[in-house]
């Protein structure tokens, strides 16, 4: 805290030596001050300070404008503690953006004492920003990494199946990944029952499945037959498995399916 950047802003000589020569015997080391007003927003803008003693009562520009005017460089926090001799001023500078007040004639204890208290104020309200901007970068780091996952899988999926879908609760297909529908010949208003006993030729395989859905089981290799439209048979493998949301609700099934006519359909009998 020792370190903070602290500028003080009087256009008494007076009071800047007297405030700067407090400030130091405190231990504080990074202290600037100037006496021209119309000069604060250039020294914030390249310095940043952690807090600002700033005198309301200057001529050309006097404390309420120089807050204004940092104002358009600082808009979230404003590290302004202003000193005035009026205590009509004291609630405007607050409403103003002002985090603090000291009064003239100064009380050196009480001065230090809001000073301190300022610039805890101001180091952790810098912490939580840098914080936020730390988990700000982690999240999109992470999204990163979640997309080239997906992008892996997804490749992964296509490279080991000819399709890939998801079907909601009541089993309607709410995503598909090739060409499923032309290579089954189904409508994709149907369910994967639906559609399997419109296509399948093996009642123990539709039957097989349809219990596996009901126990909300995962179903591996399953086999289908069924006739294209030339009289020829295809034989389909599918596998899947259960969906479930956050509060452990069933929301449905997701797997993936490809074409092993060439490979299992001699085996098959006729």
């Amino acid at each position: 805290m020792l370190n903070a950047r602290i500028l003080i802003v009087d256009d008494q000589e007076a009071n800047v030596i007297l405030l700067e020569r407090m400030l130091r015997n405190a231990g504080y080391t990074q202290i600037e001050t100037t006496m021209d007003p119309t000069s604060v927003c250039a020294l914030y803008q390249a310095n940043r300070y952690d807090l600002i003693l700033l005198d309301l009562q200057m001529p050309v520009m006097d404390g309420f404008e120089v807050m204004e005017q940092i104002k358009k460089i600082e808009s979230d926090y404003l590290p302004v503690l202003v000193i005035t001799a009026q205590p009509g001023h004291k609630l405007r500078a607050l409403n103003g953006g002002a985090r603090d007040f000291v009064s003239k004639p100064f009380d050196l204890v009480e001065v230090q004492t809001r000073i301190r208290n300022m610039l805890e104020v101001r180091l952790l309200y810098r912490k939580l920003a840098d914080y936020n901007q730390v988990l700000e970068r982690t999240v999109l780091e992470r999204t990163a990494e979640l997309r080239a996952s997906e992008a892996r899988f997804k490749s992964f999926t296509e490279l080991s199946s000819d399709w890939y879908w998801e079907q909601d609760a009541q089993g309607n297909f709410t995503s598909v990944s090739g060409p499923v529908f032309e290579m089954l010949g189904i409508d994709p208003k149907q369910t994967a029952t639906q559609a399997g006993s419109a296509t399948d030729r093996n009642a123990a395989g539709r039957a097989q499945l349809a219990a596996k859905i009901a126990a909300r089981q995962p179903f591996v290799d399953l086999l289908f037959t069924r006739s294209t439209a030339d009289g020829r048979m295809q034989v389909l493998q599918v596998s899947g498995e259960p969906i479930f949301d956050d509060a452990s609700r069933f929301a449905g099934y997701r797997g993936i399916g490809m074409d092993v006519t060439d490979r299992v359909a001699p085996t098959l009998p006729q």
